[in-house]
């Protein structure tokens, strides 16, 4: 698929070895320059620690870096991810609180190391830990693992298999509601948006929660996404719109497939997103 041509590429979901993604902050603003990309947002799970250097990298090529954090959040049965945006994401309370995220990630990545070790497959916490390296420790980490010691073929199938919400090493995290990572994104400044509200196995559907995370101050909904066909499209920007919310949308790119990810359309870019999408969020901010 050719690159998009200057200017008018927009990409509001992206991950670097910061927290699960393959590459470093650098490497993924020139990737992402180079399929056309002019304005992004870096959402690395509960760190923000890649944003400095992408934001430098970003300035050098002449690409708008977008300060942003990927949150995940609990509901009864399932999980919902929550982007956050233009974050004043230096402030020391907000950091505070992302370190006991990771610190309660950690304890979650060995409680499944544990649960897989009991199940016969031995990978090492070491193992995992030298996965991570400098990163925020997630289940693609523990993924990684599985895969590279031959107990799956592929990232999704360690999902499918052992480490998803049903599967037998699965460990819950510590509970963080929708609204309290609304609650969390707006203390530091910063924009609020429902990541990839509907997953294609059916085990997710956000929508029917909007009216009362709009109330609770919601500001976006992840409309464009990867694999979401434009019925879906544009049945999610209709509600987006019905609630008051700004329909938002990125690639969700990591450099490797993860549950429900196909790697060969996935990368920065990939999805159509509006380049008005920007601007909606910059005057939704500008009115707080």
């Amino acid at each position: 698929m050719p690159a998009k041509g200057p200017g008018v590429g927009v990409d509001l979901h992206l991950h670097t070895l910061a927290s699960d993604g393959r590459l470093t902050a650098a490497e993924l603003v020139r990737l992402a320059h180079a399929r056309g990309v002019r304005r992004l947002a870096i959402t690395d799970h509960d760190t923000t620690d890649a944003v400095a250097a992408a934001a430098a990298e970003g300035l050098r090529l002449g690409v708008d870096v977008i300060p942003g954090i990927e949150l995940g959040t609990d509901i009864p049965g399932s999980e919902v991810h929550m982007l956050g945006y233009f974050l004043r994401h230096q402030d020391d309370a907000f950091q505070a609180v992302l370190a006991g995220f990771r610190d309660g990630r950690i304890g979650r990545a060995r409680g499944m190391v544990a649960h897989l070790n009991g199940l016969g497959l031995q990978i090492s916490w070491e193992r995992v830990r030298e996965i991570a390296a400098e990163a925020s420790v997630g289940r693609p980490h523990v993924a990684q693992a599985l895969l590279e010691a031959g107990y799956v073929q592929s990232m999704p199938e360690a999902f499918e298999k052992y480490i998803g919400r049903n599967g037998p090493a699965y460990v819950e995290r510590v509970k963080f509601t929708p609204i309290q990572a609304i609650e969390l994104i707006h203390s530091v400044s910063g924009l609020a948006v429902v990541a990839h509200p509907v997953l294609e196995d059916g085990e997710l559907d956000v929508t029917p929660l909007l009216p009362e995370l709009a109330a609770a101050g919601l500001d976006g909904l992840e409309c464009y996404y990867q694999g979401y066909d434009p019925a879906l499209v544009q049945s999610l920007v209709g509600l987006a719109r019905q609630h008051g919310l700004v329909p938002t949308g990125g690639s969700d790119y990591h450099g490797f497939p993860l549950s429900g990810q196909t790697e060969v359309v996935n990368f920065p870019g990939s999805v159509d997103v509006p380049p008005t999408v920007v601007d909606e969020l910059e005057g939704r901010l500008a009115r707080r």
